[in-house]
């Protein structure tokens, strides 16, 4: 399969992916899951460079596990599955650099035997990725810049309608105009996006 994206159902990456040649399945893969490993490893208390690498090595190990057949998706979810690669790499990380009882404290330990609370971070880190997803979406679509950067002040940022309007040299009610439009496509870019991610998960 090529031409992955965005919008690629996880059932359709997890079919692909069994194929080493193809690249366009590994970078998907590799965009939708990295960032949500690092910031899982951030939220429970790694440092960033230390987070990436165990984002690195938690992939590696899936591809490796899944390729060998490994996942069964009729005894679990796919994010569960690679929650539980992360929380071993993450706790043979601490283990690495002495942190089982260090300086991060016990709560942060806590937080790899709470599998719901490691759900909860990583279903908050995914809300959070495919936002900014369908921000790039919209930025790539077809509407003017002035507008986009009216949505952006006002919807995003809080800026009042009439000085977006002078900002972007629109009127106000050509910003409430472009608000509303870009608030229903961004709504709709980001279900499309979830429905994507969560097909078959």
């Amino acid at each position: 399969m090529s031409g992955m994206s965005a919008h690629t159902t996880t059932t359709a990456l997890l079919e692909s992916l069994r194929d080493p040649a193809q690249d366009a399945v590994w970078r998907e893969f590799d965009a939708r899951f990295r960032p949500l490993l690092t910031a899982l490893a951030v939220r429970l208390g790694l440092e960033v460079g230390e987070a990436e690498d165990v984002a690195q090595e938690t992939l590696a190990e899936f591809v490796r596990a899944y390729r060998a057949g490994r996942y069964d998706r009729t005894r679990g979810r796919l994010s569960s599955w690679i929650i539980s690669i992360a929380r071993n790499q993450i706790a043979r990380r601490r283990r690495a650099v002495g942190r089982d009882a260090g300086r991060r404290g016990e709560s942060a330990l806590a937080d790899l035997s709470d599998t719901a609370h490691l759900t909860a971070v990583w279903e908050e880190e995914e809300r959070h990725l495919i936002i900014l997803r369908a921000m790039e979406l919209l930025r790539a679509g077809r509407t003017s810049e002035a507008k986009l950067r009216a949505f952006e002040l006002v919807a995003v940022r809080g800026v009042p309608a009439e000085e977006a309007a002078r900002q972007c040299g629109m009127t106000v009610d050509e910003v409430y105009t472009a608000k509303n439009r870009l608030i229903t496509r961004m709504r709709e870019i980001v279900d499309e996006l979830t429905a994507a991610w969560r097909e078959g998960e």
